[in-house]
């Protein structure tokens, strides 16, 4: 027979306290004498005694779990941004709940209301767009939602967008720089609100400098779609310059340009990403992108889950240019 965790009964048993006694020396602010705690603490340590959080939780409105919901969790740019924001809940004295979308499609609906059953103190949503009635359902029940470079037209949900428009128009300057004449702009088949105001900036930008602008999009945000939008838009020689809305497609373009469709980066064209992922920096690549800072990301969320401020319902993350050695 297995054995079970040691019980709360057990450890006043041999402290020679009530069960109470118990409760109140693991419950923060309780009221417990300095006897008792010190009894409690020694039973607990020679039994291997751990609390039971879920109990607590039965015990109260509200855990300190903090719901994560998003799909693609395997892309270089959602698993940092985990690394982090995981990281920083941890020393809140929060804990992450994380929930995996990909299976959702379009409707992580049920995702956020199982988070509900956990009495999930906020919701972060990495990507995906909750519909109306779970937000309204969110902030009647007192569960903070904080929306991640998804914008509603609602100014009771916190957003924390990255700085989109800017980001595309240094991009767009920077090709101009480059003197390019004919450019790509790419952009996977998931069509995200971010990749889409990435896209339409760059467009306008370019189309009010003259230059000729060939979209293309397919594919999930991967590496591989963006070797597919290489081998493609590079059979047209006059293509001096790409932007990729993401560091992902864009490093598949690049090797797609380099290894495949003979050009050469950046004599022959000049290729920007999107995000500043760990990988773009790689020798490798040394991709020249739009970074968008990972550590600013990950303080706007935690600051919005204590935060009733009306300034950090939408935060905005700043953006820069990091030049490599893909532009000329």
């Amino acid at each position: 027979m297995a054995r079970t965790f040691v019980t709360a009964e057990e450890v006043a048993k041999r402290a020679g306290v009530s069960r109470s006694a118990v409760s109140r020396t693991f419950t923060p602010g309780a009221s417990v004498s300095k006897a008792v705690r010190r009894k409690v603490l020694k039973a607990a340590g020679e039994l291997g005694y751990r609390v039971n959080r879920l109990a607590q939780v039965l015990n109260n409105d509200r855990s300190n779990l903090i719901g994560v919901v998003g799909a693609n969790l395997s892309s270089p740019f959602i698993s940092k941004q985990l690394d982090l924001l995981s990281i920083g809940l941890l020393r809140q004295g929060k804990q992450c709940l994380l929930l995996n979308a990909a299976d959702a499609r379009q409707d992580i609906a049920p995702l956020i209301e199982l988070l509900f059953e956990f009495r999930a103190q906020a919701i972060v949503v990495l990507s995906g767009e909750p519909p109306g009635s779970i937000v309204d359902e969110c902030i009647a029940n007192g569960v903070r939602l904080i929306l991640i470079n998804q914008r509603l037209d609602r100014t009771d949900t916190n957003m924390v967008l990255s700085d989109d428009s800017h980001g595309a128009d240094l991009a767009a300057l920077r090709l101009i720089k480059a003197n390019c004449r004919k450019v790509a702009v790419v952009t996977s088949g998931s069509q995200t609100p971010a990749q889409l105001r990435r896209a339409n900036a760059f467009t306008q930008r370019m189309q009010a400098e003259g230059v000729e602008v060939v979209a293309w999009s397919g594919g999930p945000t991967s590496y591989e779609s963006g070797l597919q939008a290489g081998r493609e838009l590079l059979a047209d020689k006059a293509i001096d310059g790409a932007f990729c809305v993401t560091d992902l497609l864009a490093l598949g373009f690049l090797d797609a340009a380099r290894l495949e469709m003979n050009r050469r980066v950046p004599q022959d064209i000049s290729i920007l990403g999107f995000d500043d992922i760990p990988q773009a920096g790689w020798k490798s690549y040394e991709l020249t992108t739009v970074a968008q800072s990972f550590e600013s990301l990950t303080e706007k969320v935690l600051s919005a889950l204590d935060s009733d401020d009306l300034e950090t319902r939408l935060q905005v993350v700043p953006v820069t240019l990091v030049e490599r050695q893909t532009a000329r």
